[in-house]
C-alpha cells in the first residue's frame, strides 16, 4: 500500500473546510516529508497560530518514529526484529507489539487467510524465480503455502507475552501504516489549538477533527501523480487507505507479476489492481484494502459488511469499477468533459497535438537513513511572452513560504492562483518510494483549453527553507516530435527529466 500520495498538483485549491469554535479563527497549514515509513508523508492542520501547527507537526512525527522503533520489520534494532530473533520461549512485549500482533491474527482469521504476516514468504519465491528468469515451480509455491499456514506467534493475554514459533519471514505491512498514521493523527489532536488534523502516509490517511478533506483516488492505470482521478471523495472522521498490484513486482518473459500474492496458494494476484477503502478505524481501512486486493469482489462485499460504515471502490483487471452500495454517498460529482468536446478542441488549427504528452519526472535527492522534509517545488509553463499558461505542480508549506519560490511568486497572474486558497486536496493511492514523482501536462493551459503548438519554456524552480535554490529553465518544442532532456541534479534534485512524447494510454 502507498505513498501520499502526492501534494496538489495542477493548482491550489480550497478543499479543507475548517470550523471556527469562536476562541479564535483557524488556518490551516501543511508539512511535507521524505523517507518517512519507506515513503512520503503529508501533514495537515487546523490550527489557530502556525506555532500550534508546528507543535502539531513534532507530535505527529514523534508518535510515527515511536511506533516505527517498535514495529518495522527493516530495522534491526526495532522491538519486532529482536522479538523476530527469539523462537519457541514467552517474550514481554510491548503493549503495541501485543495489539498489532493480534490484530494480525484476527484478521488473518476474518479473511480466511487472505491477509497473512508471512505472505513475504511466497514474495521471496516469486523474488528467486525472477532472478532466474522463470516462474516458480508448483512445488516451491506450495512448500510457500506450507510455510505461511502455520501459526507463527502465540500470544499468552494473561502474561502479556509473545512466543515466534517459526522461521517465516514476518512482515506488519498490510495495515500497519494506518494503524500508525490514526495513532500519530491522535497525538496531533491532542496539540491544544489544533481542531482538525489529517495524517497521509504513502496514501493511507486518517482525518480527524471539523473538517471535511477531499480525497483523490489515484487511477491505478495512470503513471503521473496529476491524471484523472478515479474519484473524489468528500470524508470527514474517517481513514482511507488504497492498496494495489500496479506500483511493484516482478518481470518474468516480459510479463509484469505483482507483488501481492494469495497466501493461500502463493499465486500473483491482479484479479483487482486497486482497492479503496474508507472506514471509521484506520487498521481496519488498511486490513480491508488489503484483503480486497485477494478476495474476490463477492467475498469481499460480505467482509465488508462485518465493518460497520466501510465503504470500498475496486477496481479490476478489466477495468470495471466495483462499488460497495454507500459509495457513491462519499463522492463528490464526478466531472468530465464530453467526448464530443473534447474531440472538437483537439481538431481546433495549430493546437497542441493529438495524443501528445509532457512529463516532468522529478526524483528528490534522498537523505539516506532519516527523514527530510521536502523542498519548495513549483513546476510551470511560460510561453515566448513569459506568459505563465500553466502551473503543473506547487508545493509548498502554506500559508506561509509561497514566496521562497522565487520566481514562481514574483509574477502577478502565478502568485494569483494562490491567494485566498487554503490546502490542497489529498490523495490516495498505492504506496510508491519516497522522493520520486511523475507530473504530467495534456497540453491545456490554466483555464483547461489546449495551448497552440509551438515552443514554451518548461520551469522547474526547487527552494528550501534557509538553503538552496535553483531554478531549471528548459525550452521545448511542443509540435509534435517527441524529445527528452535530462536536467542537472542538484543538493535537492537527485535526477530530473523532461519528457515530450506519445502519450501511452
Amino acid at each position: 500500500m502507498r505513498l501520499n500520495h502526492t501534494l496538489a498538483i495542477g493548482l491550489l485549491s480550497a478543499t479543507l473546510c475548517v470550523s471556527y469554535d469562536g476562541s479564535g479563527a483557524q488556518r490551516s497549514y501543511v508539512f511535507q516529508h521524505e523517507n518517512v515509513l519507506g515513503t512520503s508523508l503529508e501533514l495537515k492542520f487546523a490550527a489557530t497560530t502556525y506555532e500550534q501547527a508546528q507543535q502539531a507537526e513534532a507530535a505527529a512525527l514523534d508518535q510515527i518514529d515511536r511506533d516505527a522503533k517498535i514495529l518495522s520489520t527493516y530495522d534491526p534494532t526495532s522491538e519486532v526484529s529482536r522479538w523476530l530473533k527469539t523462537k519457541g520461549e514467552p517474550v514481554p512485549v510491548s503493549a503495541e507489539l501485543y495489539e498489532v500482533l493480534d490484530l494480525f491474527g484476527r484478521w488473518r482469521a476474518r479473511t480466511g487467510g487472505a491477509l497473512d504476516s508471512s505472505a513475504e514468504v511466497a514474495g521471496q519465491a516469486w523474488k528467486k524465480a525472477a532472478a532466474l528468469k522463470r516462474l516458480p515451480t508448483s512445488e516451491e509455491l506450495a512448500a510457500a503455502v506450507t510455510s505461511m499456514q502455520r501459526d507463527h506467534w502465540r500470544l499468552d493475554p494473561a502474561a502479556h507475552t509473545a512466543t515466534h514459533l517459526t522461521d517465516a519471514p514476518i512482515r506488519l505491512n498490510s495495515f500497519a501504516k494506518s494503524w500508525i498514521a490514526g495513532r500519530a493523527n491522535d497525538r496531533a489532536m491532542d496539540v491544544d489549538g489544533v481542531s482538525a488534523a489529517v495524517v497521509n502516509i504513502g496514501g493511507d490517511l486518517v482525518i480527524r477533527g471539523r473538517m471535511t478533506e477531499e480525497v483523490s483516488v489515484v487511477d491505478p492505470r495512470a503513471d503521473g501523480e496529476n491524471e484523472v482521478m478515479l474519484a473524489r471523495l468528500a470524508v470527514s472522521n474517517m481513514a482511507v487507505a488504497t492498496s494495489g498490484s500496479y506500483r511493484r513486482g516482478v518481470e518474468i518473459e516480459g510479463k509484469h507479476h505483482s507483488h501481492i500474492v494469495d497466501p493461500r496458494t502463493g499465486q500473483a494476484v491482479d484479479h483487482i489492481i486497486s482497492a479503496t477503502v474508507a472506514a471509521p478505524n484506520a487498521a481496519d481501512a488498511g486490513a480491508l484494502a488489503t484483503a480486497f486486493s485477494v478476495l474476490q469482489p463477492e467475498e469481499s462485499k460480505k467482509l465488508a459488511a462485518t465493518v460497520a460504515r466501510a465503504e470500498y471502490l475496486l477496481i479490476a483487471r478489466n477495468g470495471q469499477r466495483i462499488e460497495s452500495s454507500g459509495w457513491r454517498a462519499i463522492e463528490m460529482q464526478r466531472m468530465m468533459l464530453a467526448p464530443a468536446a473534447a474531440a472538437q478542441a483537439a481538431q481546433q488549427a495549430g493546437v497542441w497535438p493529438t495524443g501528445y504528452e509532457l512529463v516532468v519526472n522529478l526524483e528528490l535527492a534522498r537523505v539516506e537513513g532519516q527523514r527530510y522534509k521536502r523542498p519548495y517545488v513549483a513546476i510551470w509553463i511560460e510561453d515566448k511572452d513569459k506568459f505563465p499558461v500553466k502551473t503543473m505542480a506547487l508545493w509548498v508549506q502554506k500559508p506561509k513560504w509561497i514566496p521562497d519560490l522565487k520566481a514562481w511568486y514574483h509574477d502577478d497572474r502565478m502568485r494569483s492562483m494562490a491567494e485566498g486558497s487554503e490546502l490542497t486536496g489529498s490523495f490516495t493511492s498505492a504506496t510508491r518510494p519516497a522522493g520520486k514523482y511523475a507530473i504530467k501536462w495534456d497540453g491545456k493551459d490554466n483555464a483547461g483549453k489546449l495551448v497552440k503548438a509551438g515552443k514554451y519554456v518548461v520551469c522547474v524552480e526547487v527552494a528550501r527553507e534557509h538553503g538552496t535554490y535553483n531554478v531549471y529553465r528548459q525550452e521545448m518544442d511542443f509540435s509534435g516530435v517527441p524529445k527528452q532532456v535530462n536536467l542537472k541534479p542538484d543538493t535537492e534534485v537527485g535526477s530530473a527529466s523532461i519528457d515530450y512524447r506519445k502519450a501511452a494510454h
